[in-house]
């Protein structure tokens, strides 16, 4: 079978380097984002722009979704210029119509969109991804995969232009919900680095020589080595916004009430996330934290 032709929707970010990627790689793609200019660089390297969801799924086979909150993603799919819309009008081809959703949203969206593309004969999946600017730029991303095992299995090595670590997790909505399982992971790890940070600062450390020493130990992880540098730069631009690290918050504390599940850590990150909000601070970077504990002890250094 001939590459599938790509369609790509929202491209920030995540977006914009994972369709980068995807032209490196010789797919044709088709893209819409909701400000033309955030394609430039893609329509420049050979991307065919599309004024709507619906227009890209006309001309696509497998569409891609990177967009920001669930209720954009009802918007792309369920809407009359949406991708089920531009799906139904799309000549017969051998490549099976197929919508993959990277945005962090609600599983129950997730499987409402699955059983809705079942009925129009479309495959679905819920996919979101883990690794930030960082990951998207160097195709390292970790994507979490939900759906039906065959639908998976017919684009994993598509998936694999995105990342080195891409999973399946069993059926509509288990990628949503492993994304959530890395968001809780990550919230209290940046509450430790923070604070860590700030401690270090009070104590008359030297924050290089401090943060050396402690990346390789028990308490190394990702944030701290990727994270943690940008902070004590003054660097706060976003590998991931701060509104929507809230949003997805958000989703773990909604799921978890269905679960009947308490997350008090999570609890606690999202308030302290909403502080830096309210700080206008939600354009920043997830690292960007620090600031709003600061602001709680008086601390001027970050």
């Amino acid at each position: 079978m001939d590459k599938p032709i790509l369609g790509w929707i929202g491209t920030g970010v995540i977006g914009g380097s994972c369709a980068s990627r995807a032209l490196a790689a010789g797919y044709r793609l088709i893209v819409t984002t909701r400000t033309k200019s955030k394609a430039d660089n893609l329509l420049t390297s050979g991307a065919i722009w599309a004024e709507s969801a619906k227009e890209v799924a006309l001309q696509a086979d497998v569409v891609f979704s990177t967009v920001g909150y669930p209720r954009d993603v009802r918007e792309i799919v369920f809407g009359d210029a949406g991708v089920f819309e531009g799906f139904k009008g799309r000549e017969a081809r051998a490549y099976p119509a197929t919508y993959i959703d990277m945005t962090t949203s609600s599983p129950e969206l997730a499987n409402e969109i699955f059983h809705e593309g079942q009925k129009r004969g479309i495959a679905t999946l819920d996919a979101p991804v883990s690794g930030g600017d960082v990951g998207a730029r160097n195709g390292t991303l970790s994507i979490m995969v939900g759906g039906d095992r065959n639908d998976f299995d017919r684009v994993a090595e598509l998936l694999s232009t995105f990342g080195t670590n891409v999973r399946y997790h069993g059926a509509a909505g288990a990628g949503q919900r492993a994304k959530i399982t890395n968001q809780i992971l990550i919230a209290g790890n940046m509450i430790g680095v923070c604070e860590a940070l700030l401690y270090a600062y009070k104590a008359g450390l030297d924050l290089e020589e401090t943060l050396k020493s402690v990346s390789s130990g028990a308490a190394g992880s990702w944030s701290l080595s990727n994270l943690a540098p940008r902070i004590l730069r003054g660097d706060y631009a976003p590998g991931f916004y701060v509104e929507h690290f809230v949003k997805d918050l958000g989703l773990a504390l909604d799921d978890a009430k269905r679960l009947n599940l308490a997350l008090p850590g999570v609890a606690l990150a999202s308030q302290l996330y909403l502080a830096l909000m309210a700080q206008g601070g939600s354009r920043f970077g997830t690292q960007a934290l620090v600031k709003a504990l600061a602001k709680l002890s008086n601390v001027d250094r970050f």
